[in-house]
């Protein structure tokens, strides 16, 4: 028995152990003196394993349709909050309070570029 079992089996220590299993039912004197590990126990725990593995693969798909899901509604919300902003500032105007009601920038509260002198334009004046 493994001392950690914390962790996932490799695809090649599954190929091994169903081997194993396959080799063991041609066993047919096979009589475990230990009778918990006959051959019908293994057939019955790679069942098991199969159906768990099957489960887990339906599960991820699930998953990933539920993340594209809500991937494509979140999308859509923010488009139509983009389009809605759009909309208000056609309403009433860039300068209106309802555009600073939805958290944007008055047009008159914007702060005008300042222009700064070059450097070539420094260098000439001095």
């Amino acid at each position: 028995m493994a001392n950690i079992q914390t962790r996932r089996l490799t695809l090649t220590e599954i190929t091994a152990d169903r081997m194993i299993n396959v080799a063991v039912q041609e066993l047919g004197d096979y009589t475990p003196s230990d009778k918990t590990y006959t051959s019908t126990l293994l057939v019955t725990l790679e069942r098991a394993m199969q159906q768990s593995q099957q489960a887990e693969i339906r599960a991820q798909n699930t998953l990933a349709a539920s993340r594209d899901a809500a991937f494509a509604a979140e999308w859509a919300l923010h488009n139509a909050v983009l389009r809605t902003k759009a909309q208000v500032i056609a309403q009433y105007g860039p300068d209106s309070d309802a555009i600073q009601s939805l958290g944007l920038k008055k047009k008159s509260d914007r702060k005008r570029p300042v222009r700064r002198a070059t450097r070539t334009a420094a260098a000439l004046s001095e």
